[in-house]
């Protein structure tokens, strides 16, 4: 009901509708399992969120597929290496399910910004791909407002929309 009303109201004062969806109940498991895979706070985690992407409306995330499912050696160095040969793994996934990645997210031990390593390997180099952080190894607040959004615009360019006014990412 929350979302209606939320929706409803952004409708009535002219807002945006947001670019990406997702479900509370799987952005909280999603995000406690980032948490348990950081092994007590001792190394990044990050996952895939894949979904639906229609031509008009927001993205809709549907699930979270960790890294280390698709390339068991990606948080071995204690930061996010996710290995591209492994994306065929994630395609397959995909096809099986009928759904496309929607965007990336991983964690950082800190705050919310990208670093020089984030912004120079997107794990998904095209135009247009979002990127989530979430600060405090996921411990902290992980929800829209208080998590790192960024987009990459290609040829190393990003945008930073963690602190957008209109709404980038909504949880219902």
């Amino acid at each position: 009901m929350h979302w209606f009303l939320s929706r409803l109201f952004g409708w009535l004062l002219g807002r945006p509708e947001p670019r990406i969806v997702c479900e509370s109940a799987i952005w909280a498991a999603g995000v406690r399992e980032l948490g348990r895979r950081t092994l007590g706070r001792r190394r990044e985690s990050g996952a895939f969120l894949i979904g639906e992407a229609p031509d008009r409306g927001p993205k809709i995330i549907r699930a979270f597929v960790f890294y280390d499912d698709i390339d068991e050696h990606a948080l071995e160095t204690g930061i996010v290496r996710f290995n591209g040969n492994h994306l065929p793994k994630l395609w397959e996934l995909c096809s099986e399910k009928g759904l496309r990645v929607v965007a990336d997210i991983h964690v950082h031990p800190g705050g919310y910004g990208q670093s020089a390593s984030d912004r120079a390997d997107p794990v998904m180099p095209r135009a247009g791909h979002i990127a989530f952080i979430l600060p405090d190894f996921a411990a902290g607040k992980v929800d829209p407002g208080g998590i790192g959004q960024y987009e990459y615009r290609g040829n190393g360019a990003w945008v930073d929309h963690s602190r957008a006014s209109a709404p980038f990412l909504e949880l219902r």
